[in-house]
């Protein structure tokens, strides 16, 4: 729950923060060690800010031609693993930007395989949830990106679906950190505090 704090995004260009960690092509993201080494830049960059506010960290993919599962693995779901749990070092939440079909298979892949959901956004507007959810999930969390902001209520009433079931959906988006809470309830897709920076 955001409980009244404002989240900051946190821009991190991939490219560039593979030109700082690694030596090898910028724009190819191979290897499980060149994972490793910009997921500790990001970390890094986190551990900064992470006690004053809630960070939306985005991860920017434009540059990167290519990405390998050991590297998405490394990347996006050992980030999303460390601060999805009860133990997380602080409030960060992940989305990434400009994917390609390319980077989708492995970055789905890796979700998958770890249970975890992410959101994806194109400079165009088009957001995406990827990793695995069920029919119901996903018709709340396309009916919650259409609103921007909604009440349980809200959403029952757009998709149909009961509102236990509602209720049942967006607490399984929170869980797995693609949807934030605000004070009076409310909940928010994290695409929707990327659209406000914009």
């Amino acid at each position: 729950m955001l409980q009244g704090r404002r989240i900051a995004p946190l821009p991190i260009d991939l490219y560039r923060a593979a030109r700082r960690s690694v030596t090898s092509l910028f724009s190819n993201l191979v290897t499980r060690p060149t994972g490793r080494a910009i997921r500790t830049g990001v970390e890094s960059q986190l551990a900064e800010i992470e006690d004053r506010e809630v960070t939306l960290s985005i991860l920017d993919f434009s540059q990167v031609r290519v990405l390998d599962y050991s590297c998405a693995d490394e990347i996006v779901a050992k980030l999303l693993l460390r601060y999805v749990g009860d133990e997380r070092p602080g409030e960060a939440f992940f989305v990434v930007r400009n994917v390609q079909e390319h980077h989708v298979e492995a970055i789905e892949a890796v979700l998958e395989r770890h249970g975890l959901l992410l959101v994806a956004i194109q400079d165009e507007g088009d957001v995406a949830l990827l990793g695995e959810a069920d029919a119901t999930q996903r018709a709340v969390w396309d009916a919650l990106v259409r609103r921007g902001r909604a009440s349980r209520a809200d959403l029952a009433d757009d998709t149909g679906v009961a509102r236990e079931a509602v209720t049942a959906a967006l607490a399984h988006l929170y869980l797995k950190r693609v949807a934030a809470v605000h004070v009076d309830g409310t909940i928010s897709p994290l695409s929707a505090f990327v659209a406000q920076e914009g």
